[in-house]
């Protein structure tokens, strides 16, 4: 039985809690081609297994040290009429960036806000006021002007040092519940999803590299901070996958969720702090999504069963890739949509990519706007090196 697949950001809206829902992304500039036929959703939460080495207390301390510093971040909307509605519109975490008061979050928590209110543990509220937003990653910063004494930085971790099967917390507000913790595992590592910022097609590019984990998450866990065992953020819960919902309307947890890596945090966060804004590395190309990388796509693209690499759908006219020479698919086959004899990316500066996510995961967290990329290309069986500056998305 076919099954509608589900993205849900997770954000509680009001008493009747509702959730939006991220399809996955069309062929696009840097964005896959999805499938048609629902995926089935993962299975349960961490098991006894994973948690049994850890000492007893260690999470305990973690928790007492970690949680002042996240925050609870609650949204306001139409608060310029004398009759402005005192209930808040929607409901998020965050968490404390640095001490200097910024705060970081989701962009679809705080998305059409008039007025956003940030509250710590110790019981302070504060208005904040939004310094920068980054559709990309779903990002987005707030300041709040509170004494330094109120305000605890969570240490950040490095995620390109986290290995599927680590131990995960998650720390934020599920359904307005204040600072409850939950724990699981990183289930696997370079997944993607469609981001929020529409490209000139119309359609939405990719965000890549995420982290998977089966820690529970739900609305009202967006923007809190996923961490490691040593209590460091090394991701920021944004989405859940699910087939499920309540009989309210709201997401249930599947045991499937997303967090954007610490490293992509690192490199946006600075940026709208300074700039207001983040230029992401681009290159101009459409691929297939590694779940539509199978045998039969395989033979229809005559290429050996055993090819790893980012076949090229699509090169958008201009983009750096049709600019360097990169070639789309134009040979029609069976399966409506995919074209044959395209360039198959198989490495960048000389680091090979098994697929899409891969190529998607090194020019997020390797490459800057305006730096030489070389390509390794196989085109009608042969392999040859393209040279590309790389863009910044449109």
């Amino acid at each position: 039985m076919n099954m509608k697949k589900h993205f849900v950001v997770l954000l509680m809206l009001s008493i009747a809690a509702t959730s939006c829902t991220l399809m996955g992304a069309p062929t696009i500039e840097e964005a896959p081609l999805t499938p048609t036929a629902a995926l089935t959703t993962a299975a349960p939460a961490v098991s006894s297994g994973a948690m049994s080495s850890i000492p007893e207390g260690t999470l305990t301390r973690l928790y007492s040290t970690i949680n002042s510093g996240i925050v609870s971040i609650l949204t306001y909307e139409n608060q310029s009429t004398d009759t402005a509605p005192i209930y808040p519109s929607g409901q998020g975490s965050g968490f404390v960036f640095n001490e200097d008061g910024y705060i970081i979050t989701n962009q679809h928590v705080i998305e059409g806000a008039d007025a956003i209110e940030v509250d710590f543990p110790s019981g302070l509220k504060a208005w904040a006021i939004l310094v920068g937003t980054d559709p990309d990653s779903d990002l987005a910063v707030l300041h709040v002007d509170v004494p330094a004494e109120a305000l605890t930085p969570l240490p950040l971790g490095d995620s390109n040092a986290v290995h599927v099967g680590d131990t995960v917390i998650a720390i934020g507000n599920p359904f307005g519940l204040t600072g409850t913790m939950t724990t699981g595992i990183i289930s696997a590592l370079g997944r993607t999803l469609a981001s929020e910022h529409i490209a000139p097609s119309g359609s939405l590019f990719t965000a890549g590299d995420l982290i998977q984990t089966d820690a529970a998450i739900n609305p009202g866990n967006s923007g809190g901070p996923l961490l490691n065992i040593r209590g460091e953020v090394i991701g920021v819960n944004r989405a859940i996958r699910t087939e499920s919902f309540t009989i309210s309307g709201n997401a249930a947890n599947s045991g499937v969720g997303f967090a954007i890596p610490v490293s992509i945090v690192q490199r946006v966060v600075p940026a709208i702090i300074a700039d207001g804004v983040f230029n992401y590395p681009y290159l101009g190309v459409a691929s297939l999504d590694s779940s539509l990388w199978n045998l039969r796509t395989l033979e229809l693209l005559g290429l050996p069963p055993n090819t790893l690499g980012a076949y090229v759908t699509e090169v958008t006219p201009g983009g750096p890739a049709d600019q360097a020479g990169l070639q789309a698919g134009t040979e029609p086959t069976s399966l409506r949509g995919l074209y044959a004899g395209g360039d198959l990316i198989t490495a960048l500066n000389g680091v090979p990519v098994s697929d899409f996510s891969e190529l998607l995961a090194y020019l997020l967290n390797e490459t800057e706007v305006g730096q030489t990329l070389e390509l390794t290309v196989l085109r009608e069986g042969e392999k040859i090196n393209l040279s590309l500056i790389i863009g910044a998305r449109p």
